[in-house]
């Protein structure tokens, strides 16, 4: 009787487990894609200038940049769902005081968004290493095709949902609130499930004091990682812009967002199932080069001729980049202290690279109106992203 009690708990824990991921995965990106296709609204609602427009999504990386190290420096001093548990409070902070009112509580609410999303993305990898640490393939695949699919939703949806709720683009931010209240509950039934059955989960991580920084293999993922987020950000931001000069209005924008971010799902999936019994993932860097550069000058050179050829190798490319990137965290680390602190490292490294993709990106078009030079700095990105994904994609720990 008691083998199949804890039996039963055993399932229901694994449960409880897998929606954590998955809620919280969905929290990580839908918060900041759901900003573009309404940026035009929420400029003219409040009289902001292009500066203060760009910084809705500049506040949020420049967060994940300034604060991913010490995430992860802090990381043993509380359990992973305990973190998870802060990091949803902080974000539907965020979530609420953005759609609140002012000019002053939407800069502050992308602040704390910011901030709690930076947490998740620190975190999750060392939840999947620690919870899942023969499935990590797997559960990788899930946490990206969770995330990438709420950000389709909320790019393709976003005006929509404005219309349906009645709030306008305080209805197109505001309702991911209520996914971040879910997962909160979640992360909170899993707390005190754990609480009656002390596990690795429940207990803090040991602490690691190896010096990320010192190792050329940590470098190399953070960059590869930086870079590729460089590529998503900009296209993020701006293309809406850049296909409203190509002749596109209303709401294909926002669907030709949603078309590449729905091609990644399925390569989130299987890309890092298959990464993970390779024996290096080159092929893999080649594969995401060749494709997202192509999608690249696709851009450049065709215009909106092809354009949803180009969204789909667009997504295919950076749904790969992506989830190999989160991957890494895990393959190239030996524990899941360690798996955290690549993870900050990364992510610190690689946002603050990010975040001035937008601002270069768009400062490129004041001296070329037909965004060629913007989409030639994407194609320099994706060059040095290959140099340095190919020697991420060695077999060779970050420990090494």
């Amino acid at each position: 009787m008691k083998n199949k009690t804890r039996r039963d708990f055993s399932y229901i824990l694994l449960i409880i487990n897998v929606l954590v991921l998955v809620l919280v995965s969905s929290n990580l990106r839908s918060p900041i894609t759901s900003v573009g296709p309404v940026l035009n609204q929420i400029s003219n609602s409040l009289h902001l200038n292009n500066l203060q427009s760009s910084m809705l999504t500049s506040i949020p990386l420049m967060m994940f940049a300034s604060c991913s190290v010490l995430v992860s420096k802090f990381s043993h001093r509380f359990s992973i769902n305990r973190f998870l548990l802060y990091a949803l409070i902080i974000l539907s902070f965020g979530l609420f005081m953005r759609v609140f009112g002012s000019v002053w509580t939407l800069f502050t609410g992308s602040v704390f968004i910011g901030l709690g999303v930076c947490i998740g993305n620190v975190i999750t990898p060392g939840y999947i290493k620690n919870n899942f640490p023969k499935q990590i393939g797997l559960m990788t695949g899930i946490f990206a095709v969770s995330m990438n699919l709420t950000a389709a939703l909320a790019s393709g949806y976003s005006v929509s949902l404005g219309e349906w709720t009645g709030y306008g683009w305080r209805g197109s931010l505001g309702i991911w609130l209520v996914i971040a209240l879910l997962a909160l509950f979640v992360v909170a039934v899993e707390l005190l499930l754990n609480k009656s059955r002390v596990q690795q989960t429940g207990t803090p991580l040991v602490k690691s004091d190896f010096n990320m920084f010192k190792s050329k293999q940590a470098w190399n993922i953070s960059i590869f990682m930086g870079l590729q987020s460089l590529v998503y950000y900009s296209l993020i931001s701006w293309l809406p812009a850049v296909l409203g000069d190509y002749g596109m209005h209303g709401n294909e924008p926002g669907w030709i967002l949603f078309i590449i971010q729905i091609s990644m799902i399925p390569i989130t999936f299987v890309g890092p199932i298959i990464a993970n019994k390779m024996k290096n993932q080159k092929a893999m860097i080649v594969f995401i080069f060749i494709l997202m550069l192509t999608s690249i000058l696709m851009f450049a050179w065709l215009r909106s001729e092809w354009i949803y050829v180009t969204a789909v190798l667009l997504g295919l490319s950076n749904g790969l980049s992506f989830s190999l990137s989160i991957l890494f965290f895990s393959l190239r680390t030996r524990s899941s202290a360690n798996a955290i602190k690549i993870s900050g490292m990364a992510q610190s490294i690689g946002y603050l690279i990010a975040a001035f993709g937008p601002a270069v990106f768009g400062k490129l078009h004041d001296f070329d109106p037909s965004w060629k030079w913007s989409f030639y700095f994407l194609g320099l990105s994706i060059t040095t992203m290959f140099y340095f994904g190919m020697k991420a994609a060695r077999r060779k720990f970050v420990e090494d």
